[in-house]
């Protein structure tokens, strides 16, 4: 009796501190957004030097992750040309366990607005807009994959050409099977608090599926809260890079905390790490991250868009 108990107690210590592995750590929130949104990637321009930087640390951040290639790519690269000028997402996947034909998306924009061309503070350096956004994305993929419970298989991708017309989510989304897609989290601009206060966040489209009813169920018990976006004029559903695949029928909603109303720092150089609380943005991933699981795991599917 005494060496089945201790066996109990050595299987119970293995299965804690396999929960215990997948976390959300704020030292790497802060690395990540960080070195996005340093100088050197001169405001992340599409086309330029600065995006390129951008995109080979997105890409080395998903190899020490490990990820698998998206679809039938050799490298994490998803390239196309723009008015004859090349571009490109940076996607990584988990393959889902058992429904790997069903997709779950987390992205976010990495591009910004790039550089005035003098002046003492000449770099966009986008922190909140959309580096913020992009950090969640890196975080969430350690994240899934030491966790290593997802039955659905995940999608990250981190979208460029967001600030010159949605080219990237434009080119991914039309290359996707809109059936196939069970859920996208966007994540754009999660550095400031929301109107609401610390430990909140808003869902753009949240009356147009259950998404956003499901998140909240899967947080009972904890302080957080995700409210319906409270800038309704503004269109925020149809203006970002969630608009193609809603449009489709695909429950993709953009989670947002930028006080559209009176963002200081929007597409501003004012927009830099120093402006952001990043304990906050690093509650508000942990928030996705457990919000998430049980679409990830297949027990919710969020309904669909009415076309």
């Amino acid at each position: 009796m005494k060496n089945k108990s201790i066996l109990f107690f050595l299987f119970l210590g293995f299965f804690v501190q396999a929960q215990e592995k997948a976390f959300i750590n704020r030292k790497e929130v802060i690395r990540i957004e960080t070195e996005l949104a340093s100088d050197k990637m001169e405001g992340r321009a599409t086309f330029s030097p600065g995006i390129e930087l951008a995109s080979k640390f997105i890409e080395a951040e998903f190899k020490k992750i490990n990820l698998s290639y998206f679809d039938n790519l050799t490298n994490y690269r998803q390239e196309f040309d723009v008015k004859g000028k090349a571009a490109n997402n940076v996607i990584g996947i988990l393959p889902g366990k058992s429904k790997p034909n069903e997709y779950v998306i987390f992205s976010a924009h990495y591009d910004h607005l790039g550089m005035e061309k003098e002046g003492i503070d000449k770099i966009y350096n986008g922190a909140n807009d959309d580096a913020s956004g992009t950090t969640a994305v890196i975080a969430l993929a350690k994240y899934f994959k030491e966790l290593d419970k997802n039955e659905r298989t995940i999608i990250f991708v981190a979208f460029t050409g967001e600030e010159i017309g949605g080219f990237g989510s434009k080119f991914f989304s039309a290359k996707m099977d809109p059936s196939k897609v069970v859920a996208m989290f966007n994540i754009e601009m999660i550095g400031t608090e929301s109107k609401w206060g610390k430990n909140s966040a808003y869902i753009t489209g949240f009356e147009k599926t259950d998404f956003g009813t499901i998140l909240q169920k899967n947080l009972k018990g904890t302080t957080f809260n995700f409210y319906q976006d409270p800038y309704p004029e503004q269109q925020l559903f149809y203006r970002s890079d969630n608009a193609r695949l809603a449009a489709q029928g695909v429950p993709a909603h953009t989670i947002s905390t930028s006080k559209m109303d009176v963002e200081l720092n929007y597409h501003k150089l004012s927009d830099e790490v120093s402006t952001l609380d990043l304990d906050n943005m690093t509650e508000i991933i942990k928030a996705i991250a457990i919000s998430s699981q049980s679409i990830i795991s297949g027990e919710d599917t969020p309904s669909r868009v009415k076309k």
